[in-house]
């Protein structure tokens, strides 16, 4: 088999409901509900998450795992909903659009409406591409 690339050949198309499942009860909720490990399972060891819309990159488990710390931390709420996806299982992707309430500890909520592009390698996220309708909230974080 060659090398595995985004939405690249030989890649293994899985059913319609795992692309809606692992977007939204399983990653989303556990982002909802700061609950790190389901999180952290929905990523392969080598995956790579990019916020497109000011460039920032974290790599593997760990550095995606620093930016959750930061982002659990400083934000007392976090609500992802209103989900509309596209799924392209022959391409093992699926494209989320959705609605953000988040609220800053002692802020205002903010209300963000984004997308996201997941890439999957072996059932799992390997490649994740983040637009933003407003400033970055997925800063680095202390690895």
């Amino acid at each position: 088999m060659s090398e595995w690339s985004a939405g690249g050949a030989g890649q293994v198309a899985l059913p319609y409901p795992h692309y809606v499942d692992i977007v939204t009860k399983r990653y989303f909720d556990g982002v909802d509900n700061k609950n790190m490990e389901q999180v952290l399972n929905t990523f392969t060891p080598d995956a790579v998450l990019t916020e497109v819309t000011s460039a920032t990159v974290h790599k593997g488990r760990e550095g995606i795992r620093a930016m959750f710390v930061k982002l659990f931390a400083d934000f007392e709420q976090i609500w992802h909903g209103n989900f509309v996806h596209t799924a392209d299982p022959l391409t093992n992707a699926v494209c989320s659009q959705f609605t953000v309430l988040i609220t800053p500890n002692g802020g205002e909520q903010l209300r963000y409406e984004n997308c996201n592009r997941f890439y999957l390698k072996d059932r799992l996220f390997h490649r994740v591409f983040v637009y933003m309708s407003g400033e970055n909230l997925l800063k680095e974080g202390d690895a």
